[in-house]
């Protein structure tokens, strides 16, 4: 049990301090993929939101990530197991790493759709800091004009599905497997070092391959091109439609700056609960 513990308040530490930290690369793509045509480059993000925004401009919306950020991990590490657990009568083959990580990101979207859907409309606000509505007015304001349902707080659900449970799938599939593989080390540094590089290699890999439905997510939750017209609705239409508009590197806008800030954040996670 104390075991637990430790796991459990080494990961509360880990999520808040790379929220905080890594917030604004994921303001950055964010922005990036809600309003595409806006910045030339990530630098020219940088300077243009800092030049009309302020500082605090790229820590909009951070509040609902900050809230949402420990159950989020505790749900994502909690499931997982819970589902091994129930693959038990199945021979633990590749493919059951996979599937749990499958469920585990599935549970884990319906825990943070609401507070994604706050957040985008909170990040795609270009006043001032100090001008914007708070966390809880914006909240307030979703449920008021659209409900709880899925044109209101849980708006985007089907591509928050699909975003968490193709990189759990892909992150603790790859992990587990090639863990499993490659041996263990005795010094404490090199097994430290081996399964930080399996968490890199699994982060980058899984981000790359869901990063499209992350973009249909970012469109459907974010403000639409012509005020009352909704134009992305579905996560696979708004794959189709941004394919079709935008071509094939459009899918995969802002996918340097994920792996920037998903990187430090799984990996310590995922080596204080498997060390």
């Amino acid at each position: 049990m104390e075991k637990l513990e430790v796991h459990f308040y080494c990961c509360v530490i880990n999520d808040f301090s790379c929220c905080v930290i890594n917030y604004f690369f994921r303001f950055q793509i964010q922005r990036g993929k809600t309003d595409p045509t806006s910045y030339k480059s990530l630098g020219d993000s940088f300077r243009t939101i800092f030049r009309t925004e302020g500082l605090f401009g790229f820590y909009k919306g951070i509040l609902p990530p900050v809230l949402a950020e420990t159950p989020k991990r505790a749900v994502k590490f909690f499931t997982f197991e819970q589902y091994k657990k129930l693959l038990v009568h199945v021979p633990l083959s590749p493919g059951t790493f996979a599937v749990a990580g499958l469920g585990s990101g599935l549970t884990e979207a319906i825990v943070v759709n609401p507070f994604e859907v706050v957040k985008v409309s909170l990040q795609a606000n270009r006043n001032a800091f100090i001008q914007q509505p708070s966390t809880f007015d914006q909240a307030r304001q979703i449920i008021k004009t659209n409900g709880l349902g899925l044109h209101g707080l849980n708006k985007g659900l089907s591509a928050t599905l699909a975003r968490h449970g193709v990189f759990n799938m892909v992150y603790f599939g790859f992990y587990f497997n090639v863990k499993n593989i490659i041996p263990v080390r005795k010094d404490p540094t090199l097994e430290f070092l081996r399964k930080f590089g399996i968490g890199l290699v699994s982060g980058t890999i899984a981000s790359i391959i869901n990063i499209p439905f992350d973009v249909a997510k970012s469109r459907i939750q974010g403000p639409q091109p012509v005020p009352g017209e909704i134009k992305y609705r579905t996560c696979f239409k708004a794959i189709a439609t941004v394919y079709k508009e935008e071509g094939f590197l459009a899918l995969y806008k802002g996918l340097v700056p994920k792996i920037m800030r998903l990187g430090p954040g799984n990996i310590a996670s995922i080596i204080s609960i498997t060390f």
